[in-house]
């Protein structure tokens, strides 16, 4: 009977007439079962917030026990691990602890034993190089602005998605930002210290490891002894490294590098910035002052020549811009536009998103009688947000322009609630997004960071660039910046005096675009890209006009990327619906991840992960050479395939979890 139900499973496998391989008769170790889960020992210190802020970003499970609270559960045996259905179970996959010296004792003995048993790493979040951690310090001092070197045991083990050198960031000169201890190594017969990441004092001279594994009696610790915080440039560069090190490159949680970038009101003019007035004209300027009298065209337009310009440099780049449009402005140009006849002619080369027809307020009907304007208590109505998003659509379609009309940006994300005039949405506006199938639409990450639904869609952060929407020319762009920036005993509009989030700076030259502005923009946006967040920055039309002013932000951005990171970890450009599934899948992981919805767990060189909720799309990220398992039946399992895409090195994906279902995976031997 029991071979009629082996034969019989294995027909139903496809697998008839395979015999199955005999079990080998050598001695097998002992299983273990290791919970993909990391054990965070907290002290508030910046280091850990450093690396629960990795954590977070890759959505990595992981426990944190408050070391300074009273009553908090101690460090046991029985705390770390036990046996499930006799097998030994690690509870943890990984232990981040703020220093080798975080606990002692009982404490200590427990956790070292838990280590050595299931060979389970540890990072050290930061310490001294001292000889607790198999160190003699060479140097030690502030290490701003000066480069860290990736070695090849540190590619090897982790950090293999960066070409080696790593920049110290130096943000102020007059601030000191990162301490740090050149280590060399000193070890006990037995013991090893390796190198990972590397550090020069400035000036040249002393060199030592910053990041180096420790291994000794039976155990592996990674040392960590340059102070980072979480929103550090290299904190966040090298924050995978550290994970993929802990979790040996098996673990929950995703991460990719993305840079997107919209350019809005394209095909309309946009006003120009009056660097006599400082105010721009159309908008803010003394509507009694003449406008004739400037010695220059009020509004900004795009020519042909632009067209042709943001085409070249997208084949170049290997990056694509989004077009963000209003047909109206076509419309209003004529017939023989040029403009518009060379957006047409490059449509194929082009990525478009719904700006709505002629870019009009969608909130409530504004009064310019005051300043700031106010709110009439009147709101534009469902119809003509409609017709907006409509009209664009259809003049898209007439032009053979593709569009995803389940996008939408509307104009200044009016519509969408603006402190302090507007506290609430237009009431309107759901019902004219769900009437136009409008699933997506952006939102002013500097208002609104977090994603939220109106109506049928969901809002996408967009991220704004000081590279202005009203100028075109660097000239422009450095007045406007000096007014913004500068002291009103400077010349500038004081703000930065008055504003606690913002902070004046000297004003700036006619050297300033390249030397200040460039730099500092393009860091900003840098730092978006290297956090794993998703969100598109935006700028507008005007800046790929005249002096074409963005290219050189951009170009900054991926030249500083593309210097840091290997080919095989290319900057991911997605589209806006895009942007928002990976809002989505975050967000739900973020609450799956709380409630403990997911458990999974590494068995005999298997990952298995079982959903005990609703459906789920979950994280996964492993070695290169890890393969699906679609079927697995007495101990005969189905292949089926690659898993995931390969990213930096690794192999990861999202992959769908039905409820109370289960995904395995099989690990290279």
């Amino acid at each position: 009977m029991k071979s009629r139900i082996v034969a019989g499973s294995l027909a139903l496998l496809g697998l008839a007439g395979i015999a199955l391989a005999q079990p080998a008769l050598a001695a097998a170790a002992p299983k273990q079962r290791i919970d993909l889960r990391v054990l965070v020992l907290d002290d508030d210190s910046t280091g850990i917030d450093t690396l629960r802020a990795q954590l977070d970003r890759e959505g990595v499970p992981y426990d944190a026990l408050d070391l300074a609270a009273s009553g908090r559960p101690q460090l046991t045996a029985a705390y770390l691990a036990d046996t499930v259905d006799g097998v030994r179970r690690a509870r943890f996959q990984g232990v981040i602890v703020p220093n080798e010296s975080s606990v002692t004792g009982a404490e200590a003995t427990a956790l070292a034993d838990f280590e050595r048993e299931f060979k389970v790493r540890q990072i050290d979040a930061y310490t001294f190089a001292g000889s607790n951690v198999g160190l003699t310090n060479t140097w030690s001092g502030v290490l701003d602005g000066t480069t860290m070197q990736v070695t090849d045991a540190g590619k090897a083990a982790g950090f293999g998605y960066l070409k080696g050198a790593v920049p110290i960031d130096d943000r102020d000169p007059a601030v000191s930002e990162s301490f740090g201890y050149l280590g060399a190594a000193a070890v006990a017969s037995g013991a090893t210290f390796t190198p990972l990441v590397n550090g020069a004092k400035p000036g040249g001279g002393a060199t030592g490891s910053l990041m180096g594994v420790y291994a000794h009696d039976g155990r592996e610790e990674l040392v960590v002894t340059l102070a980072a915080n979480r929103f550090q440039t290299h904190a966040m560069e090298l924050g995978h490294g550290l994970i993929t090190w802990l979790t040996r490159g098996t673990h929950l949680g995703y991460t990719r590098n993305y840079f997107s970038v919209h350019v809005d009101d394209v095909l309309l003019p946009d006003d120009r910035w009056d660097t006599v007035h400082n105010c721009t004209v159309g908008d803010d300027c003394n509507p009694r002052r003449d406008p004739a009298t400037l010695p220059y065209n009020q509004t900004i337009r795009m020519t042909k020549d632009d067209v042709n310009a943001l085409v070249q440099w997208q084949k170049a780049r290997g990056v694509k811009l989004d077009v963000v449009f209003n047909g109206g402005g076509s419309v209003e140009a004529g017939p023989g536009d040029p403009l518009t006849a060379a957006v047409v002619a490059n449509k194929s080369q082009l990525r478009f998103i719904n700006h709505t027809y002629e870019h009009t307020y969608l909130g409530c009907v504004q009064d310019f009688t005051v300043s700031p304007w106010k709110c009439t208590g009147q709101w534009v109505s469902q119809a003509d947000i409609s017709a907006q998003i409509k009209q664009n659509v259809d003049w898209a379609r007439s032009k053979g322009i593709p569009i995803d009309a389940t996008e939408l940006v509307t104009g200044e994300h009016s519509g969408l609630k603006t402190l302090p005039q507007m506290p609430a949405d237009n009431p309107n506006l759901a019902p004219a997004l769900n009437a136009n199938g409008v699933r997506y639409v952006a939102s002013d990450a500097s208002r609104e960071q977090t994603p939220r639904p109106v109506g049928n869609a969901v809002t996408v952060p967009r991220f704004p660039m000081n590279i202005y929407y009203n100028v075109a020319t660097v000239a422009e762009e450095v007045d406007e910046y000096n007014w913004l920036y500068t002291s009103a005993a400077d010349g500038g509009s004081g703000i930065c005096e008055n504003n606690p989030q913002s902070t004046c700076i000297s004003p700036l030259g006619a050297s300033g675009f390249t030397k200040y502005i460039v730099p500092a923009e393009s860091r900003i946006a840098y730092d978006h890209v290297v956090s794993a967040n998703p969100a598109p920055h935006y700028a507008h039309q005007s800046n790929l006009a005249e002096d074409r002013i963005l290219y050189p932000v951009l170009d900054a951005v991926l030249a500083r990327y593309r210097n840091t990171y290997t080919t095989a970890t290319p900057v991911v450009n997605v589209k806006f619906a895009e942007t928002a599934l990976q809002n989505r899948r975050q967000a739900a992981w973020t609450a799956a991840v709380q409630s403990r919805q997911i458990e999974a767990y590494l068995l005999d060189g298997k990952v298995t992960v079982t959903n005990k909720g609703a459906a789920l799309d979950v994280p996964l990220t492993m070695p290169s050479g890890t393969t699906l398992v679609t079927a697995s039946l007495l101990g005969l399992e189905v292949g089926g395939g690659a898993f995931g895409e390969a990213y930096g090195g690794e192999r990861s994906a999202w992959r769908s979890v039905a409820k109370n279902g289960r995904q395995l995976l099989s690990l290279p031997s």
